[in-house]
């Protein structure tokens, strides 16, 4: 995401006639080798040099000398950090949206094969009414769709740039903002320089909509610990997904789900971590800022991890159609009819 900005940037600094098209050129094609550097895993950090832009603006110097040293002009570290954020954010939300969606399709596929699976439903964990197996599974697939429209509606948020806004008042070099937001896929400029550079609302609204998200799979991942107990028995778990007890034989512990439904909480943390942070900020731009990027990264990647380990799981689960039809004639199930 870095590279992706200062190239753009770069783009429209020539195209402004603020550096020559052979400082552009220079400047892309240094950058170009640098993301194949950072993509085969030789690129060298150097925790001296402080952050990822110093680390790939040095290295840029070494590839091309002295038209490196002209891609940071108008431009701070203020507004290039949260555009990298936000194009970061753009791309998380993007391939959230993609595991998703598969999950849907999974659930979908699973519903669908056990429409006539009759199982009973509960409130209060207490036998209620006569449902289908594929009709509880299809209740979470509303709660996704949902979980998808909120990150969705977030990236509108997201898609604005703070390119231009400099350290927090703007650039007197005659740059195009509108340009740059054209070239990374932004929607706009954002209107306000101040804004641009210290507002952290939609990192906190990506935290809230992965929290939410984390909800959902939670409660799946605690139906299915519970629908494997020997009690309930309405399902069989794939080996790949359970342990066994270091004392005990019989166990068939279904540890993944234990760890999905745990990490929850480490979702929920980043999040009241994310307003903790936010709450005492006056305008504009603070080092308490930098903590952001942790809470969201690790949020990202606790929640795919989470989504991509569930869709195995639901994948592999093969129901008990014998004992959910046998509870399914006892506790009075037809009553309310």
């Amino acid at each position: 995401e870095d590279i992706e900005g200062s190239k753009a940037h770069a783009k429209m600094l020539a195209t402004q006639k603020i550096i020559t098209p052979e400082d552009f050129k220079a400047i892309k094609q240094g950058l170009d080798k640098i993301h194949e550097e950072i993509a085969a895993g030789h690129f060298s950090f150097s925790v001296e040099l402080e952050d990822i832009h110093m680390n790939i603006e040095t290295r840029l110097s070494e590839l091309i000398g002295e038209p490196a040293k002209r891609l940071h002009t108008a431009r701070s570290r203020n507004d290039q950090i949260a555009t990298d954020i936000r194009l970061y954010l753009r791309n998380q939300i993007d391939q959230l949206d993609f595991i998703l969606k598969k999950l849907q399709k999974t659930l979908w596929k699973k519903a669908e094969k056990n429409t006539l699976t009759l199982m009973p439903g509960y409130t209060h964990l207490q036998t209620a009414q006569p449902i289908s197996f594929g009709f509880h599974l299809a209740a979470y697939i509303e709660m996704i769709g949902r979980d998808r429209e909120r990150f969705q509606d977030c990236r509108k948020r997201i898609n604005e740039s703070p390119l231009g806004a400099a350290a927090l008042a703007g650039t007197s070099f005659p740059i195009d903002r509108h340009l740059t937001a054209n070239l990374l896929g932004f929607d706009r400029p954002m209107p306000n320089a101040l804004d641009a550079v210290s507002s952290r609302d939609f990192a906190l609204e990506f935290a809230s909509a992965a929290t939410i998200c984390a909800i959902h799979l939670s409660r799946l991942a605690e139906e299915i610990v519970i629908w494997s107990t020997d009690r309930f028995n309405f399902i069989q778990l794939s080996d790949n997904f359970t342990t066994g007890s270091s004392i005990m034989p019989q166990k068939k512990n279904p540890d993944t789900l234990e760890y999905l439904r745990g990490k929850t909480g480490n979702i929920y943390g980043n999040l009241f971590s994310m307003l903790t942070i936010l709450k005492g900020l006056p305008l504009s731009y603070f080092k308490d800022l930098q903590d952001d990027k942790e809470l969201v990264f690790k949020s990202s990647e606790t929640l795919n991890n989470s989504l991509n380990i569930l869709n195995e799981v639901l994948r592999n689960i093969i129901p008990n159609k014998k004992k959910m039809f046998d509870l399914a004639n006892h506790g009075y199930l037809t009553a309310t009819d």
